[in-house]
């Protein structure tokens, strides 16, 4: 294993620097980055339409054909299935190109593997996640209900979907999709490629965290702080231990709550 992969870096390691950082351009073109445009321009429309901020409406998670539950589900998977279709991506481009071992990796180490999304410690990446989801979910639902009262924010609504039999699944499903999507490729993958393109460590966290802000700006420019603050800790706690196991735990509960929560007690609760 070790020896295949130092085989291939050795016949790829001379290919100029930039085409890495083309790499990057292009994996984030078709996943994240491309979401940041839609959310800068979303957030324009909103700014520019002469309604505060928190008085306009942020909805997640919608129906598609609430009256033909079926399709609304093939519709629910789809949307939740298909972008980690980028992730395979990266995983895939980590596979073919170790590219230069930054921050001790473990060697011969490809894929998922790099960054610490695999199965080898579990108990170790459930436990640390639901701290890690505990520490940030609390002071980030404060974030938003203060800057949404200040009119930094619009009012989100996350939970959208008809009831089914299947609403509940697929809150869990969307929930995990954005963990996987988001901490594979903001934290993960950004972090391993832009130290191998020789960004210092403190320009690789800030440039992660922004990019993290940049796509929540649809919900206004207290999503972007809060997530920025959201990225810049978990951009440390990804240096500490090397793994994104623990992220993708912390973001996928930290999203079951909002999700799962916001649709138990909508209506019951008069600041939701």
């Amino acid at each position: 294993m070790n020896e295949t992969v130092d085989q291939l870096n050795e016949t790829v390691e001379q290919r100029p620097r930039w085409l890495l950082g083309v790499e990057v351009v292009l994996v984030l073109g078709v996943s994240l980055g491309r979401s940041a445009v839609y959310a800068i321009l979303s957030l324009i429309d909103k700014a520019t339409q002469g309604t505060p901020l928190n008085e306009q409406t942020t909805t997640l998670n919608t129906s598609q054909t609430p009256d033909r539950p079926w399709l609304d589900l093939a519709y629910q998977l789809a949307g939740n299935l298909l972008p980690l279709v980028p992730v395979a991506l990266a995983f895939y481009l980590l596979a073919v190109y170790v590219g230069p071992r930054v921050w001790d990796l473990r060697r011969g180490r490809t894929g998922g593997w790099a960054m610490g999304f695999d199965l080898t410690r579990r108990r170790f990446d459930l436990g640390w996640g639901f701290v890690i989801a505990a520490g940030i979910g609390v002071p980030g639902l404060l974030f938003y209900l203060a800057a949404r009262d200040l009119g930094f924010n619009t009012q989100v609504q996350p939970a959208n979907l008809a009831e089914n039999w299947w609403t509940i699944p697929v809150y869990v499903l969307n929930a995990a999709m954005n963990g996987i999507v988001e901490e594979v490729l903001v934290v993960g993958y950004l972090f391993i490629r832009l130290r191998q393109l020789g960004w210092s460590t403190v320009a690789v966290l800030f440039t992660s965290a922004l990019v993290r802000g940049s796509y929540h700006l649809y919900q206004g420019v207290g999503a972007f702080f809060g997530n920025v603050v959201m990225g810049l800790a978990f951009g440390l706690i990804w240096l500490r231990w090397k793994r994104v196991g623990p992220l993708v735990v912390a973001h996928t509960l930290i999203d079951i709550v909002a999700f799962v929560g916001s649709a138990l007690l909508a209506g019951s609760v008069s600041w939701l």
